[in-house]
């Protein structure tokens, strides 16, 4: 049994995130197996879930709107590496970006959302999607590497 229940306390948790310096919108539900890193500003608005076991690692900007459904294993991260075929390592000079995503989406599990991506209002993101880019509201978008597969209205 974990010293915190996973479902539980969410008003004590969003606290402590508040305090690390997070904006953390009412009725927000964090799970308490997600892990939430880095020096990056992060904002969660109204309503949102984020699920067990998601990691949320921001080096920059990350803000989640309201009322989003974010299920298990999700990873966010505004953090990666240039390609660089022509160095010594092919990780070349590391880059930031930030990620948003729009009120009332859903991000299905073991989605990964990628440096620059920018999800509009309202869009569902297919299980196991790895996503980077600008997808408009009303978005169903899945897919290696995640693509617009159509829109929802």
């Amino acid at each position: 049994m974990p010293l915190i229940p996973e479902t539980r306390l969410f008003g004590l948790k969003n606290k402590l995130y508040k305090i690390a310096g997070a904006t953390i919108g009412r009725g927000v539900r964090i799970c308490s197996s997600v892990q939430i890193r880095g020096i990056g500003e992060l904002s969660i608005g109204d309503h949102t879930w984020v699920g067990h076991n998601s990691h949320i690692i921001s080096a920059c900007n990350i803000v989640i709107g309201k009322n989003v459904d974010i299920a298990p294993n999700v990873f966010f991260t505004t953090g990666s590496h240039q390609i660089n075929m022509s160095g010594e390592r092919i990780a070349g000079k590391g880059i930031q970006e930030a990620i948003n995503i729009g009120d009332g989406s859903w991000i299905a599990a073991g989605a990964i959302i990628l440096p620059g991506t920018s999800i509009g209002n309202k869009c569902i993101v297919a299980a196991g999607a790895v996503v980077k880019g600008s997808f408009p509201d009303n978005s169903l978008i899945g897919g290696v590497p995640a693509k617009l597969i159509k829109q929802l209205i």
